[in-house]
């Protein structure tokens, strides 16, 4: 009975969510809706669940790969980049276009290789499997066809022919062979299952030749590899910041929107999506290199899931859940101001200002200490479905160490935690520093919408923010320190947040250098082949190499490098824009992956079995620091004109 009221409550949670979405969906603007619109079009990886599912938008017609294997009688049926598990299928993902004209990725399993490849042309999709490891018996690849996300229409097939009825059209698919029989596996849709004894293809509306196939599939190929060569020496490093995110990029149904989540492997945990904040505020970012629409489509999601309480939380999952005690670093307007200067909409600015307002005054009302600083906090709130990370960290340490983005930093170990008022004792100088960025980067904006004393609080908010962190200098050590505001002492605790001050101009000139000369090139602390690890090397936690307890963090380089370039600090910026491409090209180049995190005295991502997702999207940004410092796209700095 109870787990009947636990399923009740799930199930009238997610109606509710989706009723409330249902309704901003009718208040998207003209321009937004036009935006998921343009995304949510043609063939393409959309599906969640499987890099080897192709589907079809709006009409969510699906056709899905799996793989049928006579050693031991198993059936691949969904494939997902960085599983880990011995008998898991490894992917090494390949060149994705946005659109998906072209799409390329290597599977190995079960002594099984094949090199799968995709292009649309003309609203045409065809696909080539090229067998390049096979068994005794060779394997056989299954197409299943379907309908998703309860789409209208329905399917018939036999051996040679697949038909979808569709609202409007009419899809038809063939293979370049006769189908075999296959209904041991189960299959409960029309399908496809064909001997790879050579080379296999499959297309859509018209049946074509292998060569056929092969041709379009080149031609598909050729035109997205000569679109990379503008980066010119960073063209490699664009291939792997692009593929990531264009793999990790869904159509989410439950909100009907195109979004990238951090990875598929999060997705599966999360009831079909995981929003984190900064990360998907990042994913914008990265998006805008090259793909407008989907940085758009990023910034406004991830700001739409803004709690009631006035701040964008800490996630948001398909599950129904959000984190209503906390919300993660506040880089939302920063990210948002570099995107309106590269595109110039101001559509943008003016959907997404009242949200970024709010939660910039939100962290001001709730999270201010006694020393006129912030600190990391947690606010309580009743469970909706008892899901764990309801309960877990709630108005406590744990959950303002969740706020702080740093989960398990060795910065928030033993921290008293003020229930009454549900911050940390710590002054925080990274949130701080960050919050200040937050400000100037708001009041910006709040300018060029011409809002002039929502501008003037904003930047008299940052003065005050700015004069108060000078409590946190220590004029011995030259460097910004957390303060423990119970007792008044510093935490030698130190991590690269300990820069962000230098995110909000808050140092000297002279007391940034020294920050470069005593700390950023100190082999004891943050030098070295790797950097910049997430905890000082001479830290008692550095060793355990485990999540935020020593290994490197794409975010926290690229926050860093951004606070390098508010001083005259050159060799220090070009320092870490080179040794962040050489770590995001040592496992892209070696393995295809872009990490979650990688070990600080190896480079290595694939290290550690849990704890670094092999295919997370905010490691594209030791790349994008590459393209800021090269000058490829605008240096944050600069003001908004």
């Amino acid at each position: 009975m109870k787990n009947c009221k636990v399923g009740l409550l799930i199930v009238l949670l997610l109606t509710i969510n989706i009723c409330v979405y249902a309704q901003q969906q009718r208040n998207r603007s003209a321009e937004y809706a036009a935006v998921q619109k343009k995304l949510a079009q043609g063939w393409n990886t959309w599906n969640t669940r499987s890099v080897l599912s192709h589907v079809l938008l709006p009409e969510g017609f699906a056709l899905n790969l799996g793989i049928m294997e006579y050693n031991t009688g198993q059936y691949l049926r969904e494939a997902l980049i960085g599983r880990v598990g011995e008998q898991d299928e490894r992917i090494i993902p390949g060149p994705h276009a946005y659109n998906g004209s072209y799409t390329e990725l290597q599977l190995s399993w079960r002594s099984i290789t094949v090199i799968v490849e995709t292009a649309t042309i003309d609203s045409e999709l065809v696909i080539l499997v090229t067998p390049m490891k096979n068994q005794v018996k060779p394997a056989v690849l299954v197409l299943e066809s379907g309908i998703l996300w309860n789409r209208a229409g329905y399917i018939k097939g036999d051996d040679r022919l697949i038909t979808a009825y569709l609202p409007g059209k009419t899809i038809r698919v063939y293979a370049t062979q006769k189908s075999a029989d296959a209904s041991l596996l189960g299959p409960q849709t029309p399908y496809f299952a064909l001997e790879l004894n050579g080379q296999t293809g499959i297309a859509t509306n018209k049946p074509r030749s292998l060569q056929e196939i092969k041709t379009i599939i080149e031609q598909q190929k050729s035109a997205l590899l000569k679109e990379e060569q503008k980066y010119g020496s960073l063209q490699e490093v664009h291939r792997a910041m692009q593929t990531v995110m264009a793999w990790d990029t869904i159509y989410e149904p439950i909100k009907d929107r195109v979004v990238t989540p951090v990875s598929r492997l999060w997705n599966l945990n999360g009831g079909g999506y995981q929003l984190f904040c900064w990360d998907t505020y990042f994913a914008g970012y990265l998006a805008s290199l090259d793909n407008k629409e989907l940085a758009f489509a990023n910034v406004i999601e991830i700001t739409r899931e803004k709690s009631p309480r006035g701040f964008v939380p800490n996630y948001a999952w398909g599950n129904g859940i959000s984190s209503h005690d906390r919300s993660q670093p506040p880089v939302g307007s920063l990210v948002v101001k570099e995107i309106y200067r590269k595109y110039g909409d101001r559509w943008v600015l003016e959907e997404l200002y009242p949200d970024l307002l709010e939660w910039n005054r939100w962290w001001y009302a709730n999270r201010m200490n006694d020393l006129g600083l912030l600190s990391w906090g947690s606010n309580p709130y009743t469970p909706l479905v008892n899901n764990y990370w309801e309960s877990a960290g709630v108005n406590d340490r744990y959950g303002a160490a969740l706020e702080s983005g740093l989960d398990n930093s060795p910065m928030y170990d033993n921290i008293p935690f003020n229930i009454d008022k549900h911050i940390l004792e710590l002054a925080d100088a990274g949130l701080c520093g960050l919050y200040i960025m937050d400000c100037d980067a708001l009041a910006e904006i709040a300018h060029v919408l011409g809002k002039i004393e929502d501008s003037q609080e904003l930047q008299e908010r940052a003065g005050q923010i700015r004069k108060n962190i000078k409590k946190l200098w220590d004029e011995q050590q030259g460097f910004y320190y957390n303060l423990h505001t119970d007792t008044g002492e510093y935490s030698r605790r130190i991590s690269p947040t300990n820069f962000y001050p230098l995110l909000g101009r808050a140092a000297t000139q002279k007391q940034a250098q020294r920050m470069i000369e005593q700390h950023f090139n100190n082999s004891n602390e943050f030098w070295g082949e790797w950097m910049l690890p997430s905890i000082a090397r001479n830290d008692p936690a550095y060793p355990d190499n485990d999540y935020w307890r020593g290994r490197i963090w794409a975010p926290m380089n690229f926050l860093v490098y951004l606070g390098l370039r508010n001083y005259d600090l050159p060799e220090a910026r070009k320092t870490l824009a080179e040794k962040s491409r050489n770590l995001i090209l040592k496992e892209w180049l070696e393995l295809g992956h872009v990490h979650e995190n990688y070990n600080a005295e190896t480079g290595q991502g694939c290290d550690v079995n849990n704890g670094s997702d092999r295919f997370y999207h905010w490691g594209g940004l030791l790349g994008l620091i590459c393209f800021i410092e090269e000058g490829i796209i605008p240096a944050p700095e600069q003001k908004l004109q």
